[in-house]
């Protein structure tokens, strides 16, 4: 194929052109939306639990499949192999998934420990699988005094380092404390109204996403590394 006149260092036939028709709603998918939730807390009363608890509900209304994960008994990244069970099932769970909901306490202006161990045990490649690209995401934190968004920017950056797709809107519940009945129930508010804007909002990306994400996510730079590859390995076969 011929060069491109004003863009001499691209090579064309690794080119694709977008097109509107390519992002036509996908065939063949009926399922639920799958949903899986992290939050960052051992505490026997975690409001970040009780959160992710809350937020699982108005996703389950709205017909998705939610599974939250349990960080109890996962160990340190580092610590155990990558065969030990409930880091197969992390990552199994996130290999499942078509979007995500983190949700992770405020502990010196970042995200806790407990949370940040369940993002490091998922690799960025499992085989040929990406477990966590072009899925979506939407972050949460809960304060323990007053309302800060230093968590939820640094799980959007996690998320863009994962490659996932992050939702615009995003949950931030101060004096966490206040925010919770008895029964764990989070009480009606204007931040309640908030956590139900966020699940509804990424259910509609999920569903606008999900089927379209080997796509949107296939790009240039790598489709020209695969060709490379290819022809590497023609050469080392002759």
């Amino acid at each position: 194929m011929d060069k491109i006149p004003d863009l001499p260092n691209i090579d064309p036939a690794r080119l694709d052109l977008p097109a509107a028709k390519r992002l036509a709603p996908a065939d063949g998918v009926d399922h639920p939306p799958r949903i899986l939730m992290l939050y960052g807390s051992l505490r026997e009363r975690s409001f970040s639990r009780l959160l992710t608890e809350e937020a699982a509900r108005i996703l389950r209304h709205f017909g998705a499949e939610v599974k939250i994960f349990d960080p109890a008994g996962l160990p340190m990244v580092g610590g155990a192999p990558d065969t030990h069970p409930k880091v197969a099932e992390l990552r199994e769970l996130c290999i499942w998934s078509e979007g995500q909901v983190w949700c992770s306490p405020e502990r010196h202006g970042a995200v806790t420990a407990v949370f940040k161990n369940q993002i490091d045990w998922i690799p960025l490649e499992q085989g040929s699988v990406r477990p966590s690209q072009g899925k979506t995401l939407a972050v949460m934190q809960v304060c323990g005094g007053s309302q800060s968004f230093n968590v939820v920017n640094t799980l959007r950056l996690l998320g863009r380092w994962m490659r996932m797709v992050t939702i615009p809107n995003q949950s931030s519940v101060p004096m966490a404390y206040k925010e919770f009945d008895e029964a764990g129930r989070m009480r009606p508010s204007a931040y309640y109204e908030r956590v139900v804007d966020v699940m509804e909002e990424l259910f509609k990306f999920t569903l606008l996403l999900r089927g379209r994400t080997d796509y949107l996510t296939d790009r240039y730079s790598e489709r020209n590394e695969r060709a490379r590859k290819a022809i590497d390995r023609q050469i080392e076969q002759l």
